[in-house]
């Protein structure tokens, strides 16, 4: 009885301390996250969850970018390598590594808002591939495979394919991926492109978010990862 209570202490100590640390969230993209305040919505509901002082948030985005500037390895679906890949990744963990430093990190997860750029050069066909491959990157730089990630699907804007002529294939390749991967989940934007904008003009099914359209893509990316967190 005595041995069973000692394994019994053992075993509640293992799971305390894989409990313990803080959860980092890591968000990028172009320009729909480059406008998103995380400070809105999304951070005070993971806050809310887990506790401000155990949350790192950091978020590094530029409107306008191919998913090859983050993804080192990428190449088009003729094998054609671009002069120069994954310059915003590197940017990008400019910021990561200082902020965990010292740190002791629970979780990872990878909030991701990026595609229009993709789908408008026809890299849609390859899409899919490079979001795997970027994500095992990243896992690979933080040593860890036990990264979560969820995606923000692009909106509604082209479903017809008149301007960005692999929307729909950069959609369905995003709801894919996370559908496939183990620890993914997606949101819908479809109706946060639709209000008032930033610059105070009405839009419709617009590029970019309304102003209530940011504070709903927080409020799903946080549910999101809380769920992926909590399983």
């Amino acid at each position: 009885m005595k041995n069973l209570a000692v394994v019994v202490f053992i075993l509640a100590a293992a799971v305390s301390f894989a409990g313990e640390g803080k959860h980092l969230f890591i968000l990028s993209g172009q320009s729909n996250m480059a406008r998103f305040d995380p400070n809105v919505s999304f951070a005070p509901a993971v806050e809310k969850e887990f506790g401000k002082e155990n949350v790192i948030v950091v978020k590094d985005a530029l409107g306008g970018q191919p998913i090859s500037r983050w993804y080192k390895d990428w190449k088009d679906a003729d094998g054609v390598v671009p002069e120069s890949t994954g310059d915003l990744y590197d940017r990008l963990m400019d910021i990561v590594n200082p902020a965990i430093e010292r740190q002791q990190i629970a979780t990872v997860t990878f909030i991701w808002m990026q595609g229009e750029r993709d789908a408008r050069e026809k890299y849609g066909s390859v899409y899919e591939k490079s979001l795997n491959g970027l994500v095992d990157q990243l896992g690979k730089d933080l040593s860890r495979d036990d990264i979560n990630v969820v995606v923000g699907r692009i909106s509604d804007f082209d479903l017809e394919n008149k301007l960005y002529p692999d929307w729909t294939k950069v959609r369905e390749a995003q709801v894919h991926f996370a559908e496939n991967f183990p620890r993914g989940a997606w949101i819908d934007t479809d109706d946060c492109n639709t209000g008032l904008n930033h610059q105070g003009k009405n839009v419709t099914d617009d590029l970019h978010m309304s102003v209530d359209g940011y504070k709903l893509m927080g409020e799903r990316y946080a549910e999101k990862a809380i769920e992926l967190i909590k399983k």
